[in-house]
């Protein structure tokens, strides 16, 4: 048994292996630090249990899934983070540069709204809410689409690396 509310070391390792394999192949990294990495993973289980979804170990979730989506792993803010800082918000996806030690995971400043602000978008939206924030990007290899500031470093689909898109809007 783990240090987590009845969370087995089997449970751990299969959604580690899992997250592990599917991270690999859409051009993400776990974390190598592999204890540190687990028990986050333990903390995902834990609010599965709890909650009913893996909702981020390191942020306080609502209870309530609709309220929650942003921060159900991999969190909506995870690739900016990693691109910006190197890993996301409770570091258990990292960049090509930390896994080569080029670089380090630091702290990040948390971009989730207040549950306020999530409250007033949800009651109110503004016309800004619909407005297209980031460009989208387009792999030129397979046609895969992206709303974000930078394209990925590898496309999830087929794993052309980063120069093979475009901007598309």
């Amino acid at each position: 048994m783990n240090k987590q509310k009845n969370i087995t070391q089997d449970e751990i390792d299969k959604l580690y292996k899992k997250l592990d394999k599917d991270a690999e192949s859409s051009g993400y990294h776990l974390n190598p630090d592999v204890e540190f990495t687990k028990d986050l993973v333990g903390g995902l289980l834990v609010n599965e249990k709890r909650y009913g979804y893996l909702a981020c170990p390191c942020r306080l979730a609502s209870g309530k899934k609709s309220e929650d989506l942003d921060i159900i792993c991999p969190c909506d803010y995870r690739d900016a983070d990693v691109l910006k800082y190197g890993s996301c918000y409770c570091a258990l996806y990292v960049s090509q540069q930390v896994i080569e030690g080029k670089k380090k995971v630091e702290s990040i400043p948390e971009r989730r709204p207040t549950s306020k602000e999530r409250k007033k978008r949800r009651e109110k939206p503004s016309e800004k809410d619909f407005d297209l924030l980031k460009p989208v990007w387009r792999c030129k290899v397979c046609g895969y689409l992206c709303g974000r500031d930078e394209p990925p470093e590898v496309c999830p689909i087929c794993k052309a690396k980063k120069e093979r898109f475009e901007r598309f809007i």
